[in-house]
């Protein structure tokens, strides 16, 4: 990818992520905010609406920090085993233990006297949308895609969801987890398009400088002839 498109999806994934935390903010934290939106307190409103942006923006960068780290880490386990169906079978394995842990691990730290169903209800929305960014993953590229995406979609969404989940605090859980979904979502499915993007830039710009080569050996060739 050039350095271009690098910079587009940085900045665009930032905007993402800022509006998602603007929006999910004031959803998830709805007791909070919602005296604002009772009194009609418009200055109350956008300065929250934009503080909650910029946390949004945070979580943006987090979100992308995540991205490269499992770009790198994914070359490195197709490196380390030397096979596709191997390096897929070691990311089921992880998947099924983060979600273990998400569910049970969670519920013995914080689930004194009350049910488990909340803890997979959690889980259950981080594999839903998974599930449906792998799909479409699979659709864009190829089969062997879906693993990989599942994979990155939740465990490194996980990962990065880290330190709200040890505070165990629910507006918060649900302000971070959203922003990260949507933002590992969107770069997950971009990132194609724009290495695709890039290789065409980058095909134009070398049939410009062979056109421009041509076109100066012609001018060449006739200036030796004139003389």
């Amino acid at each position: 990818m050039n350095s271009r498109n690098l910079v587009k999806l940085f900045f665009t994934t930032l905007l993402i992520g800022g509006i998602t935390g603007g929006v999910v903010g004031f959803l998830a934290r709805w007791g909070e905010f919602k005296p604002y939106f009772s009194s009609f307190e418009v200055s109350s409103i956008l300065s929250t609406f934009i503080w909650l942006f910029g946390v949004g923006l945070i979580f943006s960068v987090i979100s992308q920090a995540g991205f490269f780290a499992y770009l790198t880490i994914h070359r490195f386990g197709l490196g380390i085993f030397k096979s596709a169906y191997l390096w897929n079978a070691v990311q089921i394995v992880l998947i099924l233990f983060v979600v273990f842990d998400l569910v049970y691990l969670r519920y013995l730290n914080f689930g004194a006297g009350e049910g488990i169903s909340s803890y997979i209800v959690l889980a259950l929305v981080v594999l839903a949308a998974a599930v449906v960014t792998a799909f479409f993953k699979m659709k864009q590229a190829n089969g062997q895609s879906f693993i990989p995406a599942l994979f990155f979609m939740v465990v490194f969404t996980v990962l990065e969801w880290l330190p709200v989940l040890n505070s165990n605090d629910e507006g918060w859980l649900y302000f971070m987890l959203f922003p990260l979904l949507v933002c590992n979502a969107y770069q997950l499915l971009v990132l194609s398009k724009l290495i695709e993007r890039s290789q065409q830039e980058l095909a134009g710009k070398r049939a410009r400088k062979q056109a421009e080569a041509k076109g100066n050996n012609v001018k060449a060739g006739e200036l030796g002839k004139g003389s």
